[in-house]
Order: C-alpha cells, then structure tokens, then sequence
C-alpha cells in the first residue's frame, strides 16, 4: 500500500511501487484529466505538478513522489496562476483538439508560477516539452503573455 498525497487528500493506493504515477491517477484514483501521450516523458500531455515542479507522470514511479504534494489539472485552477491560466486560454481560444491541454496547462501554471514576467525565450524554454498536434503554439505563447499580464 502506497501514500500519496493528490490535490491535497492522503491517498492509500493498492500498487505496486514501480507504477507510472500517470496510472495511479488515471486507472486507481479516477483522475482522467492528466492524459496519456507518449508513454516516454516526451509529449507532455501527462503533466502534473510534484511539490510545484512540472513532471511528466508517464515515466515517474508512484515510488518517487511519496511524501510530496502532486497536484493535477482537477484542482490546479484552485490558485490564483492556475485561474489566470484558464481564463486566458479560454479568451484566447486556445485550444482546438484538446488532448495536450491538460500537460500545457500545467506547464504554463509551473512556469508563471516561478516567473510572473517571462519573455519569448523562457515560453519557448518552459513549454519545450509539451508537443501540439494542433500547432497551437502562437496561441498557447499569447496566452502565457495574457496571463502574465492579468497576474501583474
């Protein structure tokens, strides 16, 4: 039995320690707004916060984030970044499919957490490792920049 600490509730989780957190949230805990990409920590469509930190949940064993706060996109707009997030998206029409989203979201929330005032380059840093299919990168960028700005 594993403890985990998700959206801020304990959570007690019958698997094994090697389990990819993104299976734990998805397939135990219900939690299907975090998605499955790539399976290999390189789309970043299972993005979830660990301690603030934007992780890829595909590749982290439930093992490694014992004792430290994962928060998903469920509850990330419970912050004041995570609200100004989502409200840009939304006013700029960012998404079109939607399966990304989620992961950039949660990167855009990581980011602007750390930085209130990013430039181009710490977007383009920040966002390296969330794929689009939809290539709605302009829009995603324009929208950090939105967010930001309702955050100063």
């Amino acid at each position: 039995m594993i403890q985990l600490n998700v959206n801020g509730k304990l959570q007690k989780l019958d698997v094994a320690p090697d389990t990819p957190l993104l299976w734990a949230l998805r397939d135990t805990l219900q939690l299907t707004g975090t998605k499955y990409g790539c399976g290999q920590a390189l789309c970043g469509a299972c993005t979830v916060h660990v301690d603030g930190t934007a992780m890829r949940s595909c590749a982290l064993p439930v093992s490694a984030v014992v004792g430290k706060k994962i928060t998903t996109i469920e509850t990330v707009d419970a912050g004041r970044v995570g609200k100004a997030v989502q409200a840009a998206w939304q006013k700029l029409d960012v998404v079109q499919c939607g399966y990304c989203q989620s992961g950039q979201v949660m990167s855009a929330v990581a980011l602007l957490t750390q930085n209130r005032k990013p430039t181009d380059a710490d977007i383009d840093n920040a966002m390296s490792g969330n794929l689009c299919r939809c290539a709605t990168y302009v829009r995603i960028r324009a929208a950090i920049h939105e967010a930001a700005k309702s955050l100063a």
